[in-house]
């Protein structure tokens, strides 16, 4: 991409990023708006250490940035603040560049889940699973929280009290959580044919299945609790309603 001096720089800090959403999505919002001097483009880095020479060499243009895998949690030592939503949840996801130069911490992430997930929910469901552990999942934990619904977490290894390993989850429990949120990279494509390891027999139609990945549109994890006649939603309108709620922090700046 042709970066000119004048121009206004956003962008997506993340590893092996190629695949972006928010690249795509943002071209064209920028079309749209016939903002010439907005570009967006891909931070693509090793280590998160990386960071203050991407800043540096372009302080003059960077108004703000998306954060993604691997770095939501990473991220945090290097903000000069974090917005108060943020720093309960323990992970960022967007960061706006104040006039005088400052990383802010955002997270928007639960905004977008909260908002795309609320229509499906009724009084039934009143515990929900969360497959994984990753920034993404805290999220998810924060915004279900608001909502009044329980939380417990679904990891290889047990991690917390309120947690399950996969090999815990039987009818009892699939039973008792009539949402269940996948928060890993699993089926992401190109590895369409992989989906978490849950007793998908045990879904009917009380349940919610909501996957975060988006590409697929429709994961085997989400195809599997479908032929159980359970409701399914992939992470896409999630996407679009966090990257919005991140383009109006950025024009705070």
């Amino acid at each position: 991409m042709d970066i000119k001096e004048n121009d206004k720089l956003f962008g997506l800090l993340g590893r092996n990023i190629s695949y972006s959403f928010s690249r795509g999505y943002f071209a064209e919002k920028f079309d749209l708006l016939e903002l010439e001097d907005h570009k967006y483009v891909n931070f693509d880095i090793e280590d998160i250490n990386h960071l203050f020479p991407l800043i540096e060499k372009y302080k003059n243009q960077l108004k703000g940035f998306n954060v993604t895998i691997p770095y939501k949690k990473e991220v945090i030592p290097f903000l000069d603040k974090m917005d108060k939503k943020a720093a309960k949840i323990g992970a960022v996801n967007t960061i706006r560049v104040t006039k005088k130069g400052k990383l802010k911490g955002y997270n928007t992430d639960f905004y977008g889940f909260k908002k795309s997930l609320k229509p499906l929910v009724n009084p039934s469901h009143k515990k929900a699973l969360i497959l994984g552990t990753g920034g993404a999942s805290k999220a998810v934990a924060f915004a279900l929280k608001e909502m009044n619904i329980e939380v417990s977490f679904v990891s290889r290894k047990k991690e917390k009290e309120n947690s399950f390993t996969y090999e815990e989850l039987n009818e009892s429990v699939i039973n008792t959580y009539q949402i269940i949120i996948n928060c890993t990279p699993l089926g992401t494509h190109p590895n369409v044919d992989v989906c978490p390891n849950i007793p998908y027999q045990y879904l009917g139609s009380s349940h919610i299945l909501y996957d975060l990945i988006y590409n697929p549109s429709k994961t085997l994890f989400l195809k599997k609790g479908e032929d159980q006649g359970a409701i399914i939603k992939n992470g896409l309108e999630m996407l679009e309603l966090q990257a919005e709620k991140a383009w109006r922090i950025w024009q705070k700046s």
